[in-house]
């Protein structure tokens, strides 16, 4: 519907055109950092709608392989075309949207501020969403309004209308109302122009740092529609398994049967104690269930076992069982239900609510799990209990996509708990942590070396701060 404020924005819009790529030009290290920000959240060769897309810069930017870019101007789109024949951009309003296509990501940069109606605008955009779209919003931190003007009147920067005062409060609070779940927030850019060493010192370090965040000129705001329960899924639970064969049976009799149908792949480290003869003894007791048994091979450590065991488990639901039993087998269903009711699209277990057995946890263990778990909670901004229980649960969909984009953070883990919580945080999955009862191993000795490995475990923190929070 076409109303004198909207046929002013376009036409606002269309003189602008000509000029937008030299604006773009004059402003280059702000729209490239801003571009760089949603690289990161949005890998290359995803399906991206962009609404209000401009010229295009950024949708090319992004390099999808299908990308739509939609903006109200029909000048703004004639100039798109003519720059980036590979994408396709449409005239169209996202208050009036009519779609009948699902992307991976729904990109809005710069453009709620322009909206009449920014609730029905975000409701308009679940149509382009399926259960796993992620909505990528950027605006502008209202701190920042004085110098934005100042810019306008100094020829730094275009003019424009005059825009809806959204603080990250009232867009969460809309994205809620339009039936999407917010992710994360998060704050970038403390300095929009290029000063050698002082903008990246700004932008990668500073802006990360309690009480300057919030005064970066730019809030990012990652949304996925609102979930709905789903219907019941297979399962494929992975064991690991090494030098375990006493506890081999009772993870078998003691996993539950959970969704359409469950297996139990057993991945077997070349263990000394007979693990294998043993796997395959249990295989032969128990033949209303279906176990498989994998040798790891070549492989070494607990992470490439995870990632045999993915490789060939065929349920819809992947879970990690560690074969100490130390967490108990009976608790998987509680990550089921976390999966399949759409409460967390990654749930890993928690063992520090919960008393545990007086062994099941030695004191500098206990330490450096508290460490780690506030080393993340800041590095991933968002709060993690424990970071090092080994259950962690996913669906076969986003583990592919994890391995997909593996290449990011490379072959960097042994122990496959880092691979996946980082994986899954770039990838905006919703994380959850379900709080689990930890027990004292029954059988053999632990395979973990708590100060060589913790020297690891330190040294994959600095890679992580490096790679997801000071980028």
């Amino acid at each position: 519907m076409s109303t004198p404020e909207r046929q002013l924005l376009i036409d606002y819009f269309d003189r602008m055109a000509s000029d937008r790529d030299r604006w773009i030009a004059k402003n280059r290290y702000y729209h490239e950092q801003l571009a760089r920000t949603f690289a990161f959240h949005i890998p290359r060769g995803s399906a991206v709608l962009e609404v209000g897309s401009g010229t295009g810069h950024l949708l090319a930017a992004l390099q999808p392989r299908r990308g739509l870019g939609i903006d109200l101007s029909p000048g703004m789109v004639e100039t798109a075309r003519q720059k980036h024949p590979q994408l396709e951009f449409q005239v169209g309003d996202a208050e009036n949207l009519t779609l009948n296509e699902k992307f991976d990501y729904v990109v809005a940069s710069d453009l709620i501020g322009f909206l009449h109606d920014v609730q029905q605008a975000f409701t308009n955009l679940q149509q382009a969403c399926r259960p796993d779209t992620r909505l990528v919003i950027s605006y502008y931190n209202f701190v920042w309004e004085p110098v934005l003007r100042l810019g306008e009147r100094l020829g730094l920067k275009a003019r424009q209308p005059l825009q809806n005062w959204l603080g990250t409060a009232d867009i969460e609070n809309l994205l809620d109302l339009a039936g999407y779940e917010v992710i994360r927030t998060q704050m970038r850019l403390l300095l929009p122009k290029y000063v050698p060493l002082l903008s990246a010192f700004c932008n990668r370090f500073l802006v990360n740092l309690p009480g300057f965040r919030n005064l970066a000129l730019v809030t990012m705001v990652i949304a996925r529609p609102k979930p709905k329960p789903a219907a019941p899924a297979t399962v494929s639970v992975i064991i690991p398994a090494r030098n375990e064969r006493g506890t081999v049976e009772a993870a078998v009799s003691r996993t539950p049967t959970m969704g359409a149908h469950t297996e139990i792949i057993f991945v077997e480290g070349n263990s000394t104690d007979d693990t294998a003869a043993e796997i395959q003894r249990v295989i032969a007791q128990y033949p209303d269930r279906d176990i498989r048994w994998l040798p790891q091979g070549n492989g070494r450590g607990k992470g490439d076992a995870v990632r045999k065991g993915f490789a060939a488990a065929k349920g819809d639901i992947l879970m990690i069982l560690d074969a100490d039993l130390t967490v108990i087998p009976e608790e998987l269903p509680k990550f089921y239900e976390a999966l399949v009711s759409g409460h967390g699209e990654f749930v890993h277990g928690s063992r520090l609510v919960y008393p545990m057995d007086k062994e099941a946890m030695r004191f500098l263990n206990m330490l450096g799990n508290k460490f780690f778990s506030l080393a993340f909670t800041y590095l991933l901004s968002q709060r993690f209990k424990d970071t090092l229980c080994g259950t962690k649960v996913l669906r076969r969909a986003d583990y592919e996509k994890i391995a997909a984009n593996r290449s990011y953070f490379g072959d960097f883990d042994p122990f496959g708990d880092y691979d996946l919580i980082f994986g899954a945080a770039k990838l905006n999955l919703k994380i959850v942590e379900i709080p689990i009862h930890y027990r004292e191993r029954s059988y053999g000795t632990t395979n973990i070396s708590r100060f060589r490995h913790g020297w690891l475990l330190l040294r994959m923190v600095a890679f992580a701060a490096r790679r997801i929070k000071f980028v």
